[in-house]
């Protein structure tokens, strides 16, 4: 379940960084006000995940920063102590409670994604097909079946993102709520460095 999670919880951030990238031309007017000149952003997020059952599997809160081009970090505080960190090379996954660390090279990561062109230049519409399915909300889905999700929605309120809600192939459905939600504010490049706590289980490449 983990792994699903991460895999729908990655999708959506790295759909931030296309958004910050070049959507301004093409998004509706209240999307493109959100992200046009967007280089930093940040809030309190609620995660709540259903299965095809609409049962529920996991509820989560946390914080999360996101910094142009090509790094986030997003810390849960409950249930459980996670944290997920992209420094821009790589990409990490910290569990408290397993002591267990988890990196990937980003590239790796971001092939398996629909967001695999987070800092590329091919035009986001060789990626996804995406339409406005009602006055604040925002289709993507993704042209190529090489990813676990099957689409994305990003809802507004006004010109604010207030949610991302991702479906995938498993009949999952994961949604973020955000609140207290500020852009461009400075943030510290120390935020999104990530160095394993002594004495935990280290899988992939650190180096």
């Amino acid at each position: 379940m983990i792994r699903k999670i991460y895999r729908s919880l990655l999708a959506a951030l790295l759909l931030q960084g296309f958004a910050m990238a070049g959507y301004a031309a093409t998004l509706p007017d209240y999307a493109s006000r959100f992200f046009t000149g967007l280089s930093t952003l940040q809030a309190d997020f609620e995660q709540h995940v259903i299965d095809a059952n609409q049962k529920p599997m996991q509820h989560s809160l946390g914080h999360m920063w996101i910094m142009r081009p090509g790094r986030f970090r997003w810390d849960y505080h409950s249930p459980y102590e996670q944290q997920l960190v992209a420094d821009g090379k790589r990409v990490w996954s910290w569990d408290a409670d397993l002591e267990q660390v988890t990196v990937q090279q980003a590239d790796e990561v971001l092939t398996s994604t629909p967001a695999m062109l987070l800092s590329g230049a091919t035009p986001l519409e060789q990626v996804f097909n995406f339409e406005e399915i009602d006055t604040q909300t925002v289709l993507f889905k993704p042209k190529s079946d090489d990813s676990n999700i099957t689409d994305l929605r990003l809802v507004f309120t006004g010109s604010v993102l207030s949610e991302i809600i991702a479906h995938d192939s498993f009949g999952n459905t994961t949604t973020f709520r955000f609140t207290h939600m500020t852009r461009n504010d400075p943030l510290a490049d120390e935020l999104f460095q990530f160095v394993p706590p002594a004495g935990a289980d280290v899988i992939g490449d650190a180096q």
